[in-house]
């Protein structure tokens, strides 16, 4: 890459500082940071492209300070990866919260890591993750309200579906489907981050959700649905 793009990672051990910047060593340019407070205090001095941050950290805590880059309207627009403990659903529901643009699990892979951070710091514009088309009819529990629609496609961090009911943005509401030949009922809960005008010829709206919590289980479902149905990840180069 001719214009390097400036990657801040902020883990209290320096095991994981390490492996980090070795793995995105060719990505970018990498800084680090031993504390949320340290992190903090680069963001607002460098500006990096991106900040990928451990969740628990003594002190000033990963979740915390996402919250705090993304309440300040000076870095707001910086993006920011939350490393979870594996399988923490709880803990990707608060990062999620909190602002957090994506979510890894640790122990970090080297692909995911590196197909994470170039979606953000490759593109003039952050790339979204691979979609799948669908419809299947989904329940939305939207505060005291029910209501129903039909989920037009998929991708492991969200969805895009299509109600009758108006949906406020930044509304965190509870789904309720079942993926095409299955079963199962998968019950993740949501964040409207968009929702559309009503759509031309029709009631409805299309309102685009980021899941917020995911049980191990659901989280494994989407991830089989989505990558099965997607072409292979071509090799990257870091």
């Amino acid at each position: 890459m001719s214009d390097r793009r400036t990657i801040l990672i902020v883990d209290d051990v320096a095991l994981f500082r390490e492996l980090g910047s070795l793995f995105l060593a060719r990505t970018g340019r990498i800084l680090t940071a031993a504390s949320g407070e340290e992190g903090l205090a680069i963001v607002r001095r460098v500006r990096p492209d991106l900040v990928l941050t451990d969740f628990q950290m003594p002190g000033m805590s990963g979740e915390s300070l996402c919250r705090a880059i993304k309440d300040d309207p000076e870095l707001s627009d910086t993006p920011v990866v939350v490393m979870l403990g594996r399988h923490s659903g709880k803990q990707r529901a608060r990062a999620v919260r909190a602002g957090a643009d994506a979510t890894l699990e640790k122990p970090l892979d080297r692909l995911s890591l590196v197909e994470t951070v170039n979606r953000f710091v490759r593109f003039d514009v952050a790339r979204g993750l691979p979609r799948v088309d669908l419809s299947t009819p989904v329940a939305i529990e939207a505060g005291d309200r029910r209501l129903y629609g039909t989920l037009r496609n998929l991708s492991r961090g969200g969805v895009f579906l299509e109600t009758a009911g108006g949906i406020s943005e930044s509304m965190e509401v509870g789904l309720r489907f079942c993926l095409p030949d299955s079963d199962d009922v998968l019950s993740p809960s949501a964040q409207v981050v968009w929702s559309s005008t009503t759509i031309e010829g029709s009631e409805t709206c299309g309102i685009g959700l980021q899941f917020v919590e995911l049980d191990r289980s659901t989280s494994r479902s989407l991830d089989d649905y989505v990558l099965e149905r997607t072409p292979l990840r071509m090799p990257m180069t870091p």
